[in-house]
C-alpha cells in the first residue's frame, strides 16, 4: 500500500461545537419561536463570527429546524414573606378547592377569607367557577364589606386571566401572586382549606350542590361567630371584627 508520508501521517483536527450548541439551546430556550437566521443573527450581533452553513449544520443535529410547540410560562413569581395585616380589608387571599359528589361529578368552591381576623368571607360551590364568576363573587363581597388595599392568590387559570387583572386595575386593588409550589406563602387560607376538608367535605356524602351549598353555610356561620382560632388568642373571627370597630 503506497502512501504519502503526509497522508500517512495526517489527523483531522476536530471542531469542539459545544459553545454553538450551548448557545443555541440557550436562545431556544430564551426565544422558543425563533427560528434559524433570527438565532443565527442574534449570534453575529454577540460577536461570535462562525459561518452560517457551520451553525445551521449544528442547528439541524439539535432538531431545532423542526416545529416545535412553545410552552406557556408563568412570569417570575417574587418570594415574600407571609404578610400580617394590621387591620381588616388590608388583605384578602383566595383559593380553589374541589371535591366529588356522590356520584362521582366534580364540583369546585371558591374560598376567600381576610387575613387580618381569618373571617370566611365566602365559600362559593358550584361546578364551573370561571374568572368571570370569581370577579362577581368579589363585586358582591366589596358592596357588603368594602374593598381590599390587596389580593393574595396562587397561580390558577382564573386568577392570572387578563379579566382579574385589568379588574383589579379598575379597582386599584394590588394583585399578589405566590410562588408556584409555595402554598405556604398563601398560608391562613391554606390552613382554612385544611379545616374545611376535615370538617366538611371528608364528613359528609353530598348528592347534589345545592346540599353542598347548605351545609357550607351552615359551616361559614360557626366558623366565624363560634371557632375560637389559636392565632387570635382564642377569640372568633367576628369577635375581632368587633374590636377592630371599636378601635376605629
Amino acid at each position: 500500500m503506497n502512501l504519502t508520508r503526509t497522508s500517512y501521517q495526517y489527523k483531522p483536527r476536530l471542531k469542539d461545537d459545544q459553545q454553538i450548541i450551548k448557545l443555541l439551546g440557550e436562545l431556544v430556550e430564551k426565544h422558543p419561536s425563533i427560528g434559524f437566521w433570527k438565532c443565527y443573527h442574534r449570534l453575529r450581533r454577540q460577536g461570535y463570527k462562525w459561518n452560517h452553513k457551520r451553525v445551521y449544520r449544528i442547528y439541524t443535529q439539535m432538531k431545532l429546524n423542526i416545529r416545535r410547540r412553545a410552552k406557556k410560562r408563568l412570569p417570575a413569581r417574587v418570594k415574600q414573606a407571609l404578610f400580617q395585616p394590621e387591620r381588616i380589608n388590608q388583605v384578602w387571599s383566595l383559593d380553589f378547592m374541589s371535591d366529588s359528589l356522590w356520584n362521582g361529578k366534580r364540583y369546585r368552591l371558591l374560598n376567600v377569607i381576610d387575613d387580618y381576623n381569618r373571617e370566611v368571607l365566602a365559600v362559593e360551590a358550584d361546578t364551573s367557577l370561571p374568572a368571570l364568576r370569581v370577579i362577581r363573587e368579589l363585586d358582591r363581597l366589596i358592596l357588603t364589606r368594602g374593598k381590599p388595599d390587596m389580593i393574595r392568590t396562587d397561580n390558577g387559570p382564573e386568577f392570572i386571566s387578563s379579566k382579574l387583572d385589568n379588574w383589579c386595575k379598575d379597582n386599584k386593588i394590588q394583585l399578589v401572586f405566590i410562588q408556584p409550589g409555595k402554598p405556604m406563602q398563601n398560608g391562613y387560607i391554606e390552613r382554612l382549606n385544611g379545616s374545611l376538608r376535615r370538617e366538611l367535605l371528608n364528613a359528609y356524602v353530598f348528592r347534589t350542590i345545592n346540599e353542598v351549598k347548605m351545609q357550607v353555610d351552615e359551616w361559614m356561620h360557626d366558623y366565624n361567630f363560634y371557632r375560637p382560632h389559636d392565632a387570635l388568642k382564642n377569640k372568633t373571627p367576628m369577635e375581632m371584627n368587633v374590636e377592630s370597630l371599636v378601635k376605629i
